[in-house]
């Protein structure tokens, strides 16, 4: 793995700039593979490591850049909790665990750095000098992954009795005898013009 500076840094060209959400994104991702024991998550690890996210956030970006886990590769899962946590899967083992940023961390970061005028550059800092017990709550976990959840399953593609776009990873509806797409069945985010 790299240090914390370089994967900042890696962090900061991915995402466009370095803020504190950089900072506790990469903490997270580094301190989840640390308790999985992963430790060339780009290299020979690569296939081992699901994660899930709970927030679209800059956090987010950098939990990417430091696991390799992308929405493309179906190997980064994202649930819109709002919450700045991930939960990082180690595949080869089952084991899990569950990261959440503490509340505490940010009035923290104020009483360590009040020389600071930002908010943000006061977290920025602190974020990078805290202990992960004052940064984390930490909690195991059990993730029941099916096997489409799975990176590179290849399963069945289903067509849409309604629209005839395909459906693929199970993710079709039945109703009342028809195979539907999940728009189809009520549950668009868009609305036809």
């Amino acid at each position: 793995m790299k240090s914390l500076a370089q994967y900042l840094e890696d962090a900061a060209v991915a995402h466009g700039h370095l803020c504190a959400g950089q900072v506790l994104g990469v903490r997270m991702a580094m301190f989840g593979l640390q308790k999985l024991g992963i430790t060339d998550p780009l290299g020979k690890d690569r296939k081992r490591l699901v994660t899930f996210v709970e927030i679209d956030r800059c956090a987010t970006d950098a939990i990417m850049v430091v696991t390799g886990c992308r929405l493309g590769k179906r190997a980064l899962k994202f649930r819109d909790w709002g919450k700045m946590a991930a939960t990082f899967i180690d595949l080869e083992t089952g084991k899990a665990v569950r990261i959440a940023a503490t509340e505490s961390s940010k009035a923290l970061a104020k009483a360590m750095h009040p020389e600071l005028e930002s908010k943000n550059q006061q977290q920025m800092r602190a974020y990078q000098e805290m202990d992960d017990d004052q940064l984390f709550h930490t909690q195991w976990v059990k993730v029941d992954l099916p096997p489409e959840e799975f990176p590179g399953y290849k399963g069945e593609r289903i067509v849409c009795a309604e629209c005839g776009e395909g459906i693929s990873y199970h993710r079709e509806v039945n109703r009342e005898g028809k195979v539907l797409c999940r728009g189809c069945a009520g549950e668009r985010y868009w609305k036809p013009l």
